[in-house]
């Protein structure tokens, strides 16, 4: 008994798509940090690499004009309300490009990982989040010791690729103290890509790892006991129990439909044991039509109906299972078996005229 209750609440079952919908709707969802760190800092070197020149010489044109013209600038306080407005253009058009590429670098970040989630969930104020106790077990879990490993990770990455690029360089890094400004930011931007570029793919491993962690802490999170399962799938496709009561219960009135057609039918076909089939047939009709079948216990119930009201009854085993095999009540049976119905009907409508005219 102890065994079955575990078995009922630990959670060994794989989720159904029905469970992962929920955890979307509730917003909780796959989310690496990490990839979306490697988007923006993949999006900055972007924006460094073929934005810096023209965002500089657009501020520097800007600029260079005000210092130049700097005796005719007004010196109240409207006029320095449109100046700084002029700048404010300036510096937005300049930098316009650039913030949009870094916010489709983070909105990307984040729609690689999950689709758009609008849920209110994460925001409700739980207990949890300020006890004591579950933060010392936040402290030492799994998540917790994964960030810990990351961080050495990313810390012995990032200064073994700083060391080996810039060390080479330390002749040129103490010249640019007496390089001119131009020469100076040109050298600096090249060094930044050099440098963004390693740590973007350094970062790029990191960020993958993590997302297969997260995902698969994620999948474990939503994985459901046998008894979870079970009430699901009532749920779902309603309670196997009355299911199954409704089912003989449609079986019942259909064997009780099937009993009372059985004085309308022209002939029963049967194997003796085993198979009846009741057919009715008559003029204008395109093919015998099956009113009642049944095998064992409802054969011999059709049988006898048929017995008590007077209906032929002919033994063909081989036609009988035939006809139970590949007819349905109230269809039509199938061409292959025309011939062999009709004799026995004609042999049927015999046998009635003879008695008849006896």
């Amino acid at each position: 008994m102890a065994e079955t209750e575990q078995q009922d609440t630990e959670r060994t079952e794989d989720p159904t798509q029905k469970r992962l919908e929920e955890a979307h709707s509730r917003g909780d969802v796959v989310k690496s940090h990490e990839v979306s760190t490697w988007f923006l800092l993949a999006g900055g070197t972007l924006v460094i690499a073929a934005f810096a020149g023209p965002m500089g010489s657009g501020l520097t044109g800007t600029l260079r004009g005000l210092l130049a013209n700097a005796h005719q600038l007004p010196a109240d306080g409207r006029g320095l309300l449109s100046l700084m407005a002029r700048l404010e253009v300036a510096v937005l058009a300049a930098v316009a490009v650039p913030l949009v590429v870094l916010m489709l670098a983070a909105a990307l970040g984040t729609l690689v990982q999950h689709r758009p989630v609008w849920s209110g969930e994460p925001l409700k104020p739980r207990l949890s989040k300020i006890s004591p106790l579950s933060g010392l077990k936040r402290l030492f879990s799994k998540q917790a010791v994964a960030n810990f490993a990351k961080g050495l990770v990313k810390l012995a990455g990032v200064g073994a690729v700083m060391t080996a690029l810039m060390w080479p360089q330390r002749d040129r890094l103490e010249g640019l103290v007496r390089t001119d400004i131009a020469g100076s930011l040109w050298h600096t931007r090249s060094l930044a890509l050099d440098l963004l570029g390693a740590v973007v793919a350094i970062m790029a491993f990191v960020a993958a790892a993590d997302y297969l962690f997260q995902y698969r802490q994620w999948y474990e999170r939503q994985k459901m006991s046998v008894r979870e399962l079970k009430e699901e799938f009532k749920q779902t496709e309603g309670d196997p129990t009355i299911k199954g009561k409704i089912r003989q219960l449609r079986q019942s009135r259909m064997r009780k439909r099937m009993i009372a057609d059985v004085p309308k039918a022209s002939v029963v076909i049967t194997n003796p044991t085993h198979f009846a089939v009741a057919l009715k047939y008559e003029s204008g009709m395109n093919a015998p039509l099956c009113v009642a079948k049944g095998v064992d216990a409802l054969a011999l119930k059709i049988r006898e109906v048929a017995n008590e009201h007077a209906i032929p009854v002919v033994e063909n085993p081989p036609l009988a299972r035939a006809l139970h095999a590949t007819v349905e009540v109230d269809q039509e049976i199938p061409p292959e078996h025309y011939k062999a119905v009709a004799e026995i009907i004609g042999y049927v409508m015999k046998m009635r005229r003879a008695a008849g005219r006896a």
